[in-house]
């Protein structure tokens, strides 16, 4: 376990990554003994700095949440982190100068419209909790480099989620609709970039339901004392593998009856 310092130095050193747009080495190689805990640690007292500056909590994003996914790396439940009102975009034009090396995924966001709270929910309490879903692109990004600059190892999950589960910026758009309006398995969407199909997929994909990984965040932060707040938006999970984004990039967003939209990176 790390001790209160370490925690937080290295999640100043996030902090500053994040500003000069320069990668961090892996935690992990630097402290071997680092836990899944350490991480999360990490992840907060990254989020307190940001919450010191003037930054507002909207929401939560749940990463690794296909078994693909879970599988590569070595884990057996998704992890999380936290969503800050300047991570949010419209469509059109979004700024690549705010990431280091951003990636996109295909996803659909759970708007709440009261508290969901405790362990042992499942995906009625989430369906009854929410306002809406709608289709959202999250935008992952790698404050800690993704493979180690010397021997080419990939970070570790213990690293994924000290740097925020990897989360950079949400687009929510497309229709908004009553959760049980939809087949929410068999919501999918066809991801574009510069006219080329990089990705299908659909929600079942998230774990089988989109909803089992809400109710999973909200039992994850119990013990922490925290909860999912009314008026939050919760990204579900990628149903997709993320598709590389770079300055020029014109990606489309299309989700069937859910509307499409489309974006670019300037």
């Amino acid at each position: 376990m790390l001790t209160p310092d370490q925690i937080q130095a290295l999640a100043a050193e996030l902090h500053q990554s994040e500003r000069t747009r320069v990668q961090v080495e892996h935690f992990s190689k630097r402290f071997p003994g680092m836990t899944l805990e350490d991480g999360y640690a990490i992840s907060r007292a990254w989020v307190a700095m940001k919450r010191a500056e003037g930054r507002q909590v909207r929401g939560h994003k749940i990463g690794l949440t296909s078994r693909a996914m879970q599988l590569s790396s070595q884990i057996d439940e998704p992890d999380y982190g936290t969503l800050l009102d300047d991570m949010f975009f419209e469509p059109g034009a979004i700024p690549t100068s705010r990431f280091i090396a951003p990636r996109v995924e295909v996803e659909l966001a759970f708007v709440l419209k009261r508290r969901l709270q405790g362990e042992g929910l499942g995906v009625d309490d989430v369906l009854d909790a929410t306002e809406y879903v709608q289709p959202a692109i999250e935008i992952i990004d790698s404050r800690i480099e993704q493979f180690d600059r010397h021997t080419r190892a990939m970070r570790r999950v213990q690293d994924t989620i000290s740097d925020n589960a990897a989360n950079a910026g949400v687009i929510p758009a497309g229709r908004k609709a009553a959760p049980r309006e939809l087949d929410l398995p068999w919501c999918g969407a066809i991801l574009r970039c510069n006219g080329v199909v990089e990705e299908t997929g659909l929600a079942a994909g998230v774990q089988g339901h989109p909803a089992i990984g809400v109710a999973w965040l909200a039992g994850k932060l119990a013990p922490w004392g925290e909860c999912l707040e009314a008026g939050e938006l919760v990204l579900a999970g990628s149903f997709t593998r993320p598709v590389a984004a770079r300055a020029g990039d014109r990606f489309e967003a299309d989700y069937g009856t859910l509307g499409r939209f489309e974006f670019h990176f300037a």
